[in-house]
């Protein structure tokens, strides 16, 4: 080789999930042991020296002993939305960076730019970055939403070294990314959107993040599994990872925290859609409720706990006799396998001849539970539409169901009976051995509990 031949561009491979690289392609991570996961990239430009004004000397500190250092819980920052704070812990952490995604259209840019407007009028400073928008855009977006404050600052830029050059002139209190995928860093020998400059751009931002104080949201693209496009190891870098769900014809939102350093996990926020942007639905179970069938056989109200939530949702089962030979089977909501399983303890410890019939069962709204805590109420729907006999409309049913046809305790009842008793339910259908300790808490409401599956189903 000529020694004033141009070197050609070192590629690696690595894995989507786990990060593992490789110099060759393999069929399965020896990492994470994931099949088809490694992709090929550019290999990163290896760095001779960190320059002195750059973030990452943002980041140098001495070691301090646990006893020096200071914390308080006043670090926090209300974002406007009380449902979003109690996903978050509490508020906005300073220097923490947040993750937010979705499938496109769900509303992620309009609730951040919502909050990006309830930030401002409160004498923060925001930093609202887009790379899929012009200020035009923008501008009609925010018209519809209402008025903001002068302290919003709004750039169009792709490009994450002119973006770190304006956090570090500004040195807002909040900035939002929209989104990172179509963010590049110009020494990354890749296109926007890639593994290597969605990795590279987030490690930029965290740096950023840490060595300025500034909270930083993130806006991810998601892929047809429902995940943050990118590696996995996007994830394990950021503080906290925010999923926003619902279905596009329904009106309501859920936003779902899957990952948080400063707070619970599995919290979830409710919103619903209008002409004016997102609103805040501070009673979900009612919002689930509304609706619900009377008198129809087959409607049960169970409760779920999604983080230190309670709330209440309609199960509805249908089963009718197949006319083929093999029996269907449709779950909405809940896990399929789940369902499955439920129907083989219904057909081997009641007797009941599941299957020569088909078996529909549906959460009413569109919401996704897989708690073991609606095992009841999934069982007491579908006998319920097998015996067409309905369940009384102010019961509320809540248990796991074993494989030997016992009702299993759940957590947390003390909080699902306090919930249910809100709304105006009288009966209460719940393990047995949750009976303990609730007589004194549950008031009027009448709480029975059964022990075997036989139980439950006599009560019909």
């Amino acid at each position: 080789m000529k020694p004033d031949m141009a070197k050609a561009a070192k590629t690696v491979f690595f894995c989507k999930e786990c990060g593992y690289e490789s110099g060759k392609w393999l069929g399965q991570c020896p990492g994470c042991f994931a099949w088809n996961s490694f992709v090929e990239a550019p290999q990163a430009p290896k760095k001779a020296a960190v320059k002195a004004a750059g973030p990452s000397a943002l980041l140098f500190e001495r070691p301090k002993r646990l006893s020096e250092i200071e914390s308080s819980e006043e670090d926090r920052t209300g974002t406007g939305f009380g449902e979003l704070d109690r996903v978050l812990g509490g508020g906005l952490v300073k220097g923490s960076l947040i993750l937010v995604g979705g499938d496109p259209g769900i509303g992620k840019s309009t609730l951040l730019l919502q909050v990006c407007r309830n930030l401002s009028t409160n004498e923060q400073r925001v930093l609202y970055i887009s790379g899929e928008e012009s200020f035009r855009q923008i501008k009609m977006r925010a018209d519809r939403i209402g008025s903001f404050s002068e302290n919003l600052t709004i750039l169009c830029e792709t490009s994450l070294d002119r973006i770190t050059e304006v956090l570090q002139e500004e040195k807002p209190n909040v900035a939002v990314v929209d989104s990172i995928q179509t963010m590049y860093k110009e020494d990354v020998d890749s296109a926007a959107g890639s593994v290597s400059q969605v990795r590279e751009g987030t490690n930029l931002l965290m740096q950023i993040a840490k060595g300025l104080g500034i909270t930083i949201f993130l806006i991810g693209h998601v892929t047809k599994e429902g995940v943050v496009a990118g590696p996995r190891t996007l994830e394990h870098m950021v503080d906290t990872v925010l999923y926003f769900e619902g279905e596009k014809n329904a009106s309501y939102r859920i936003i779902r925290g899957v990952k948080n350093r400063f707070g619970a996990t599995n919290e979830i926020g409710v919103f619903e859609m209008a002409q004016e942007g997102l609103r805040e639905v501070k009673n979900p179970s009612e919002y689930m409720l509304s609706g619900r069938p009377l008198e129809a056989s087959g409607s049960v109200v169970s409760c779920s706990m999604e983080g230190t939530r309670p709330i209440l949702v309609e199960i509805q089962g249908l089963v009718c006799k197949t006319n083929f030979g093999l029996p269907r089977r449709t779950a909405a909501g809940v896990d399929y396998n789940r369902m499955n399983l439920l129907l083989a303890v219904l057909e081997k410890r009641a007797g009941l001849h599941m299957s020569e019939c088909d078996a529909y069962v549906n959460l009413a709204g569109g919401v996704k539970i897989t708690e073991p805590a609606m095992d009841l109420g999934i069982v007491m729907a579908l006998v319920s539409s097998y015996k067409d006999r309905p369940v009384d409309d102010q019961t509320i049913i809540f248990g796991e169901v074993g494989l030997a046809g016992e009702i299993r305790s759940v957590n947390m009842a003390q909080a699902r009976v306090r919930e249910a008793a809100k709304l105006g339910f009288t009966t209460c259908i719940l393990p047995k051995s949750n009976l303990k300790g609730l007589k004194e808490e549950s008031g009027n409401m009448r709480l029975v509990g059964v022990q075997t599956l036989r139980e439950a189903i006599g009560l019909l």
